[in-house]
């Protein structure tokens, strides 16, 4: 691991970043948006940046799912199969990364962004009630948990549009009740994903716990409002952070 000389307003500029991710991330996903070209932009190499993001992301999932739960906006119990196999995908795919080019999914990620993005904004009524689920919930959690967890172990940008779509579309969930399972599967990986990354000592702490502790506040701010305004703000917010992903995706794709 690397020596990282923090000053006074490195800290301030991380701790706000770190926020800032936190309170966008809780309502949509999509803080990697925010916190890993901060990560760069300081100077860490890429595999630190992104063994560091996990540390920092994965207080603010916690910050977030918790708040949900304890809301009364999820129930753990019925999200146990997905956290199980969230769980292995994800150390399925921190595995494999390490063995595969991850240049295929890459390429593959912004097409399928685009199919969310198009299918919420003319499905107006998405997300603002309940509806009949498609899918039985252990099929789904299955099929989700290891492939959506594969992913985030395995490359990671856009997990979390990915699983609010497949709860608003396949189990039917209103926004609000989709982001709060969106973040206890995001923790789930995120902690997996983030043991990985430590046990290969690709972590710099000093600056992982800066961002964590605006990750942490800004995750319960973010989702308290979620939970008091509901899918009528969280729409809107969550089209504009696929949006934004698949921009950077493709940026990140064709020119770097």
């Amino acid at each position: 691991m690397i020596s990282f000389q923090m000053t006074p307003e490195m800290f301030l500029f991380l701790f706000l970043i770190g926020f800032c991710a936190g309170f966008v991330d809780s309502i949509a996903g999509g803080g990697g948006l925010i916190a890993l070209p901060a990560l760069l932009s300081v100077g860490l190499p890429v595999h630190l940046a992104l063994g560091t993001n996990k540390l920092q992301s994965s207080f603010g999932s916690f910050s977030a799912a918790y708040n949900y739960v304890q809301r009364g906006e999820v129930r753990l119990g019925e999200c146990g199969p997905g956290i199980l196999f969230t769980l292995v995908g994800a150390m399925i795919g921190a595995w494999a990364i390490q063995q595969l080019d991850a240049i295929f999914v890459r390429h593959l990620i912004p097409i399928l962004l685009t199919v969310v993005l198009f299918y919420t904004l003319f499905s107006r009524k998405l997300g603002y009630e309940e509806r009949d689920p498609k899918m039985g919930r252990s099929l789904f959690f299955l099929i989700f948990g290891m492939g959506l967890g594969f992913y985030d172990g395995f490359f990671g940008p856009g997990t979390g549009s990915f699983w609010a779509a497949a709860f608003l579309i396949l189990l039917g969930f209103n926004m609000t009740k989709a982001a709060g399972s969106t973040k206890v599967m995001n923790f789930t990986s995120n902690i997996v994903s983030l043991c990985v990354f430590a046990w290969g000592d690709k972590i710099v702490y000093s600056v992982g716990i800066s961002m964590a502790i605006g990750q942490t506040i800004g995750a319960r701010m973010g989702s308290s409002l979620a939970i008091r305004k509901g899918a009528g703000f969280i729409r809107p917010v969550f089209m504009a952070i696929v949006f934004l992903t698949i921009v950077r995706l493709v940026y990140v794709n064709y020119h770097v």
